[in-house]
């Protein structure tokens, strides 16, 4: 646990609807060293804890207007979509590259002490694939823009229950829990993971301050098997 315990016990979700932020809010409740935790959302969770506060706002451009509202010792940026979903390859670009800028800008003009991001495995600026051409863009801009303890969690794919089916990805959970087990070596990175595993790796994560600014799937891997092990 960070000694300075005071910055430590508050949190900030941006994204608490998703597949990752839902765990990660209950992870943060169950984290008895947190006393109190912010959700920004554009719909509210069924989800009481007195140590839980639900901000509602439907335009993430408009989040410095929530500045006084915000203030706390690590912020979590769970913000993502598909380009399916988004409609448009410009509206996934707004919401996978624009809100985590504006989260950063945020964090930095409220001196916010770290920042944990999620990103994607295979994240690169160069990339020729779109999607992981705007989580690498992401990745740069909020380098650039947040200064504090920052950190990238680069999830493979993701498991657990969506809100929404997708056949797609019900398939592949499906192969992940049969044959994830071939995913070693080299490929241990790619293996599935679990939204909520992600989730506990990223509470342990924000607690580090070395300058490892990255973390591939396989190392959320080893983290969340703390979980397992009952170490907090």
């Amino acid at each position: 646990m960070n000694p300075n315990t005071e910055i430590v016990k508050s949190a900030v979700v941006f994204g608490a609807t998703g597949l990752v932020g839902k765990e990660l809010i209950k992870a943060l409740l169950e984290n008895m060293d947190f006393e109190n935790v912010t959700a920004v959302l554009r719909k509210q969770l069924v989800l009481t804890d007195p140590r839980l506060k639900q901000i509602k706002l439907s335009d993430f451009s408009k989040l410095m207007e929530l500045r006084d509202k915000l203030k706390a010792g690590i912020f979590f940026c769970c913000v993502g979509t598909t380009i399916k979903t988004a409609g448009s390859k410009e509206e996934f670009a707004r919401v996978d590259l624009e809100l985590p800028k504006n989260i950063a800008r945020l964090a930095e003009s409220l001196s916010i002490p770290s920042l944990v991001v999620i990103s994607s495995i295979g994240a690169d600026a160069g990339s020729s694939n779109f999607y992981l051409r705007t989580k690498g863009e992401m990745e740069k801009a909020v380098r650039e823009i947040y200064h504090g303890n920052l950190k990238f969690v680069r999830p493979s794919f993701l498991m657990g229950n969506r809100e929404e089916f997708r056949f797609g990805e019900k398939l592949s959970a499906v192969f992940m829990k049969g044959f994830g087990w071939l995913f070693a070596g080299p490929l241990k990175k790619y293996k599935g993971i679990y939204a909520s595993d992600v989730a506990f790796a990223m509470i342990k994560i924000s607690d580090l301050t070395s300058d490892k600014l990255i973390f591939e799937s396989d190392e959320l891997h080893k983290f969340a098997q703390l979980r397992y092990m009952g170490k907090s």
